[in-house]
């Protein structure tokens, strides 16, 4: 059973057909090859995605653009008459409490509900909106001042996600398992979308934004839903995939905190999602694997797993789209991948150790900020160094913290996956 605070609900219908896959070995890892199962309904819809949001029909230059607009310094519409400030949800103390990043001084602070989990840009980029998770509703943000408005009622919203062209807000309803689909302004249900794991709760959408690949904490499984969440299209199980360096079930459940929600029988944790600056692949950081899946964008198939440190959670691509900063919680480190050959290309370790979690990049892609979730402290990391430049302490359990304004077009959601 799942602990008190996420407890488990309805039940679906897992769609299923077994499709063998074949691992290659690890980039730069020297991890040998192993088999996969993917269990798969259908594959994902060609359709391209609406023309405001698609550079182009080609599927090659549209995969050449997946971060195009989201390089230093390119803000636009509202981001670009927001203040500069880092906006911290803390769980365990029920606080959001924001920095300013030219001092690193912490300059307000407001009271939230029950476990505010992330602080998320609206798709307009006009609104920052705390996930008040346990508290069951949204709390919106002015970014142009930084002051909290009136909370908005909305059941169980562990994260938040858009719809490419802006339609839909997607609240993942992870206790509920649940994607609810919203009006992305009054937040009124729409429709919901059962889903047949536990833990949903992190997402990224292909290059040409037809579809998105959500994660499943607990059950060790990957969801494949079109663009809109009307329908699950394909299940991606990760747990009959051994890899080297993993933690095991048993070893997790006795650690306490959100491993001990891992559901009977699973063996991967995956966590955060995100798709390659070519488009070619999703990367899914997993916390009991302790690495990062590599899955084919075209066919859904696993490629294969990188193995790095332990407690691998969250990914973000660099300003210029040629690394990816890969924070791993429980080992107090970030490992730098080169996006085009995803081999690691440095590791940085926090001295005296700590638990990097969730965060971004600043928008001149100078610095990399990041929550220490068990450590009540957010760090602030040198991009171009990798070195550690301050340790600002806050409220207890700082988790998804925003860094805004960041460069692009519109907000998919999280802490900021900007296209």
């Amino acid at each position: 059973m799942l602990t008190p605070h996420r407890p488990g609900h309805r039940t679906a219908a897992a769609l299923a057909v077994s499709v063998a896959v074949l691992l290659s070995g690890c980039a730069g890892t020297g991890g040998g090859s192993s088999a996969a199962t993917t269990r798969a309904t259908s594959a994902p819809s060609s359709a391209s995605a609406t023309p405001s949001a698609t550079p182009s029909s080609s599927t090659s230059s549209v995969a050449d653009a997946v971060y195009a607009h989201t390089g230093a310094g390119a803000l636009t519409g509202a981001a670009a008459s927001a203040k500069p400030l880092v906006y911290v949800p803390n769980t365990v103390s029920n606080t959001v409490q924001v920095i300013d990043p030219s001092t690193y001084k912490v300059i307000g602070r407001f009271p939230t509900g029950r476990e505010p989990q992330h602080v998320v840009p609206s798709w307009d980029l006009k609104t920052l909106w705390v996930n008040d998770d346990l508290g069951n509703d949204l709390i919106p943000i002015d970014p142009r001042t930084g002051q909290a408005g009136r909370p908005v009622p909305v059941e169980d919203p562990y994260n938040l996600y858009f719809t490419p062209d802006g339609k839909y807000a997607l609240v993942m309803a992870e206790r509920l398992r649940r994607i609810d689909v919203r009006d992305p302004h009054t937040m009124k249900l729409i429709r919901s979308l059962p889903v047949p794991c536990y833990g949903v709760n992190h997402a990224d959408y292909s290059a040409d934004l037809s579809y998105f690949v959500a994660s499943c904490e607990f059950s060790g499984k990957l969801l494949v839903i079109d663009k809109d969440a009307t329908r699950l299209r394909q299940v991606i199980d990760l747990n009959a995939v051994k890899t080297p360096g993993a933690t095991s079930p048993e070893h997790a459940h006795s650690m306490g905190g959100p491993k001990s929600n891992l559901r009977p029988g699973a063996s991967a944790m995956p966590q955060d999602v995100r798709l390659t600056p070519d488009g070619t692949r999703f990367l899914a950081a997993d916390m009991l694997r302790n690495g990062v899946w590599v899955i084919d964008a075209r066919t859904l198939k696993i490629q294969r797993f990188i193995p790095l440190q332990t407690g691998t959670h969250g990914i973000y691509p660099s300003r210029d789209a040629t690394r990816l900063y890969v924070s791993n919680r429980d080992a107090g480190s970030v490992s730098v991948l080169d996006a085009a050959t995803l081999k690691i290309v440095a590791t940085w370790t926090i001295p005296g150790g700590g638990s990097p979690d969730m965060g971004g990049v600043s928008a001149d892609g100078t610095k990399l900020w990041l929550s220490g979730r068990y450590h009540g402290v957010v760090y602030v990391f040198d991009t171009r160094t990798g070195k550690v430049l301050r340790r600002i302490p806050v409220d207890a359990g700082p988790h998804g913290l925003a860094v805004w304004p960041q460069p692009g077009r519109f907000s998919l959601g999280h802490t900021g996956n900007m296209r």
